[in-house]
């Protein structure tokens, strides 16, 4: 069974190149098949999400790699009920929001997780 590497992201990407880094890293990762790479954004790190992301730190690396990091069957989880969900616009890649509860659930199961 491969292993299962969670990405939490919970910079803020108008601030910092730590978002993009982490999405670059997924997308990485990801294109070995040696793991099950899956990226969640909470809080104002959701906006790496978002239609317009013209004013996040590193943009071009966010357009390029966000959508290697989801697929069929895996959307990109972000916080349910966060304020930043309302100002997505047109996502480009598929979104779930996922709460609290199973965000914890989800960290157990995983096999490695990795904090931007």
């Amino acid at each position: 069974m491969k292993p299962k590497v969670l990405i939490l992201v919970t910079s803020d990407p108008r601030t910092t190149h730590r978002p993009s880094e982490a999405v670059r890293i997924a997308a990485g990762v990801g294109a070995w098949k040696k793991a099950e790479v899956q990226l969640y954004l909470r809080g104002p790190a959701i906006r790496v999400a978002g239609e317009w992301v013209d004013d996040l730190v590193r943009e071009d690396d966010l357009v390029r790699y966000l959508p290697l990091t989801v697929g069929p069957g895996r959307p990109l989880w972000v916080q349910a009920g966060a304020a930043e969900l309302s100002d997505l616009g047109a996502t480009p890649v598929e979104v779930e929001p996922i709460d609290d509860r199973e965000l914890a659930r989800r960290c157990a199961e995983s096999t490695y997780i990795l904090r931007f």
